[in-house]
């Protein structure tokens, strides 16, 4: 097969694909603005109700407890009934959960409404798969996929800013009201965007693609090889990147004396260059199909620059460059990662398999606060540059497993 049959030039999208990609997106933005909900109001609402940082934190645990364990479950859901009307559900459960949160003066509650908003955050990821993969050809998935992990960036940046200044205006009660309230003009906005008629028919397969797992018999399909593979994926990548963007600031500050002004500016360059990273990757994708070199690619400069970093003490430019340059490469894999689970994956199942293989995304969120606030605690910071280079290392061989895998008979 030549060069050229690899090639794959996106024709122009129908309407109401369209439609459905800009209201999936929107969704997507507002359950990343619910991920930093608490974040940026985290001091005020400690104060208010007069308890601890760690008793505060609870609440964040709570909604990463419930997201891990029933987003599965949530995407058998949308394989079985209507992933539009579950996405619809998943918004509106958690405006509701944020608005009680505000209006019920009582910690306790604020605490479970928490964990409701974790049931609502268990649909985002497998109905938005399941609408994006069953209704967008394969020439145009990858980009679709970006702008969808775009979004969801542009809801972590919006949320900081918007709810401080919503804040400064009617209090930390009166922000989450206004969240509350974006939830529902996106649950209003889905209800009343059509899926288009006919989902696509099943493209043949591109060379460099896996060939999709042969079962979509319930569990029988997620403990397949091929899906545990991508699920561990997941978790390696959120402990490599997702550490970046967590435990950046404070590393570089314990390991070299970083002043925190330089060190998020770095932290800035690294999540903005995520973001175009994304963009370039979503049209890469439109022309190749070899989604695990990119990927690969990808991991070998955030492993390089995690070592690096744990190594060298770097002037405050370099560090501003190189953190922008691995941010821009972590996010070059984010269309190709979602294009290799896609490809291993039968269309009537995208929602159980999505759900499943991105509750990693929550496991690795409830367990490495642990492993890096001991390394912090006990003095080991340059250590967490090289744990999280090991991760990205590991995700490489899952990723290598995935573009190596035979056919199925």
């Amino acid at each position: 097969m030549t060069q050229a049959a690899e090639l794959h030039l996106p024709s122009a999208p129908p309407a109401a694909e369209t439609r459905l990609v800009t209201s999936v997106c929107f969704a997507h933005f507002v359950s990343h603005y619910y991920m930093l909900l608490l974040a940026p109001l985290f001091i005020f609402i400690r104060e208010d109700y007069g308890v601890t940082y760690t008793e505060l934190g609870l609440a964040l645990t709570a909604f990463n407890v419930v997201s891990t364990v029933l987003q599965t479950p949530a995407g058998f859901l949308v394989d079985r009934w209507n992933a539009r009307y579950m996405l619809v559900a998943g918004l509106l459960v958690g405006a509701a959960a944020f608005a009680v949160a505000a209006l019920v003066n009582s910690f306790w509650v604020f605490i479970a409404m928490f964990a409701v908003a974790g049931l609502g955050n268990t649909v985002y990821h497998p109905a938005d798969y399941a609408l994006l993969g069953r209704h967008t050809p394969v020439e145009r998935a990858g980009r679709v996929f970006s702008y969808h992990t775009f979004s969801g960036m542009l809801g972590n940046a919006a949320a900081p800013a918007t709810l401080v200044y919503l804040y400064a205006i009617m209090g930390w009660r009166g922000a989450f009201l206004c969240a509350a309230g974006l939830g529902v003009v996106a649950a209003i906005v889905m209800l009343l965007t059509s899926e288009p008629e006919e989902p696509i028919k099943p493209a043949a397969k591109k060379k460099g693609e896996s060939v999709a797992a042969p079962s979509s018999d319930g569990w029988k399909l997620l403990i397949s090889t091929p899906i545990l593979v991508n699920f561990m994926f997941f978790v390696l990548l959120s402990m490599s990147g997702g550490g970046l963007y967590n435990y950046l600031v404070a590393t570089l500050g314990a390991l070299h004396g970083t002043p925190a002004t330089v060190a998020n500016t770095a932290l800035t360059g690294l999540l903005t260059m995520s973001a175009i990273g994304v963009l370039v990757g979503g049209m890469l994708t439109s022309v190749t199909s070899r989604y695990a070199l990119v990927t690969t690619i990808g991991l070998m400069c955030t492993a390089t620059a995690c070592v690096l970093v744990g190594l060298i003490d770097f002037s405050a430019l370099a560090l501003v460059a190189l953190m922008s340059s691995v941010g821009f490469f972590a996010g070059l894999t984010m269309p190709s990662r979602d294009m290799i689970v896609r490809a291993v994956t039968p269309r009537e199942a995208y929602g159980r398999v999505f759900g499943f293989v991105t509750s990693g995304f929550h496991l690795a969120g409830i367990v490495a606060p642990i492993i890096f606030g001991q390394m912090l605690d006990r003095g080991y910071p340059a250590e967490i540059f090289f744990f999280m280079a090991f991760c990205a290392l590991l995700s490489i061989a899952t990723v290598t497993y995935s573009a190596t895998r035979k056919p199925a008979s």
